[in-house]
């Protein structure tokens, strides 16, 4: 027996047992999704088809998570404009095994469609690092002496220092151009 259901605005063809990813629900992990937009049911022998929708037909899921789908990158670009966007989105989905196909609602008994209430999930106690002990006192680190840094006293010491004599440089001539 397998149906066809329309959930997140678009269409699914499930049988008992499978498991497949719809758009989010708003269930938490543990609860059970009723599909009541069912399009078409076949069991075996005789096949309903909907004009769109099955009028007593429901499809029950147990929600397994709520997770995020992979990144799809989406790059927008313009030749020769220098326009380029690049944006990534993750679309939210619901993880539902489907328990159970029912051509007529009827059929589908009140602890079905009882609501369970998810067991409590105790959170762990929050972990207590112990604080370091305290680190011996070492001696204090000299300062440095006051005055002038290392740089500019080399500095001053290279320019103490005779230059060397250079010669003068040859006065310029001008050239001689026949008239």
């Amino acid at each position: 027996m397998y149906a066809v259901i329309l959930t997140g605005g678009k269409q699914y063809r499930v049988k008992e047992g499978d498991v497949l990813s719809v758009e989010k629900l708003d269930l938490d992990p543990g609860r059970k999704a009723h599909f009541d937009r069912v399009l078409l049911i076949e069991d075996g022998e005789t096949i309903q088809v909907g004009t769109p929708l099955l009028d007593n037909a429901m499809v029950l899921g147990l929600v397994l998570e709520n997770y995020r789908d992979e990144k799809v990158i989406v790059f927008k670009k313009k030749r020769r404009k220098q326009y380029r966007r690049t944006r990534g989105h993750r679309q939210s989905l619901t993880k539902v095994r489907i328990t159970r196909i029912s051509p007529d609602r009827t059929l589908i008994t009140a602890v079905d469609l009882a609501e369970e209430k998810p067991a409590p999930v105790e959170k762990p106690a929050p972990v207590v690092k112990p604080k370091p002990a305290p680190a011996p006192a070492a001696a204090p680190e000299k300062a440095p002496a006051k005055g002038k840094p290392a740089k500019k006293e080399a500095l001053k010491k290279e320019a103490a220092k005779p230059k060397a004599m250079k010669k003068p440089a040859a006065p310029k001539t001008k050239k001689a151009t026949k008239e």
